[in-house]
C-alpha cells in the first residue's frame, strides 16, 4: 500500500508542476502594461537571474525596472527562473564560461553548485569564483535576455490579438442574433398585415 501511495504522489508531482507553470504563464499574459514594457521587464529579470546574487535578485531587478519604467511584476516573475532547484543548471554554466574567459582553473563542479553553500559564502571563500560567475552571468544573460524579450513580446501580442478577435467575434455573433430577431419581427408584422388585409377583403 505504501509503495502504491508513493507512486501516486510521484506521478502527481509533474502534473502539479505543469499546472503551476501554466497558471504562472496565464498570470504573466494578463499583466497590465504595454507589451514592450512587460517584455523589457521580463528580459531584465532573466538577465538578473543569471547573476550569482540569489536571495537579492528581486531587490536588484524591481528597483531597476522601476527606474527604467519597465514592468516590475514581469521582472519579479522572471527572476524566479533562478531558484534552489535550478542553481546547478544556471550557475555551473555561468561559472564555467566566466572561468574560461578569465583563464582561471576550474575550482568548482556542478555538484558543488548543488550543495548547501550559499553564494555569499562562496564569494567570501573565493572572490575569483564569484567574479567568474558574474562575468559568465553577463555573457550568458545578455543573449538569453534578448531571446526572452522577443518571446515575451510576441506571446503577449498574440494573447491580446486573440482576445480582441474573440471580442469581435462575439460582437458579430450578437449583431447577427439581433439581425435575425429583427427579420423575424418584420416577417411577423408582414404576416399580420396580410392577415388583416384578407379579413377586410
Amino acid at each position: 500500500m505504501d509503495n502504491r501511495a508513493n507512486q501516486k504522489i510521484v506521478a502527481r508531482q509533474p502534473s502539479r508542476l505543469w499546472e503551476s507553470l501554466k497558471k504562472a504563464y496565464v498570470r504573466f499574459l494578463k499583466i497590465r502594461g504595454t507589451p514592450r514594457e512587460i517584455a523589457l521587464g521580463f528580459a531584465l529579470g532573466i538577465f538578473v537571474a543569471m547573476s550569482p546574487t540569489m536571495g537579492f535578485q528581486m531587490a536588484i531587478a524591481i528597483p531597476i525596472a522601476a527606474m527604467l519604467k519597465w514592468n516590475k511584476i514581469a521582472a519579479a516573475m522572471a527572476v524566479w527562473v533562478s531558484n534552489p532547484f535550478t542553481i546547478p543548471i544556471i550557475y555551473w554554466p555561468t561559472y564555467y564560461i566566466g572561468a574560461k574567459i578569465m583563464g582561471m582553473p576550474l575550482g568548482l563542479n556542478a555538484a558543488d553548485m548543488a550543495s548547501g553553500s550559499t553564494m555569499l559564502a562562496l564569494a567570501e571563500k573565493a572572490p575569483k569564483i564569484f567574479g567568474a560567475m558574474t562575468l559568465g552571468g553577463v555573457v550568458l544573460g545578455l543573449p538569453l535576455a534578448a531571446i526572452s524579450y522577443y518571446l515575451a513580446y510576441f506571446a503577449i501580442e498574440k494573447y491580446r490579438t486573440d482576445i480582441k478577435a474573440k471580442i469581435v467575434e462575439k460582437k458579430e455573433q450578437l449583431a447577427e442574433k439581433k439581425r435575425k430577431r429583427r427579420e423575424k419581427k418584420a416577417r411577423k408584422k408582414k404576416k399580420k398585415k396580410k392577415a388583416k388585409a384578407r379579413r377586410k377583403n
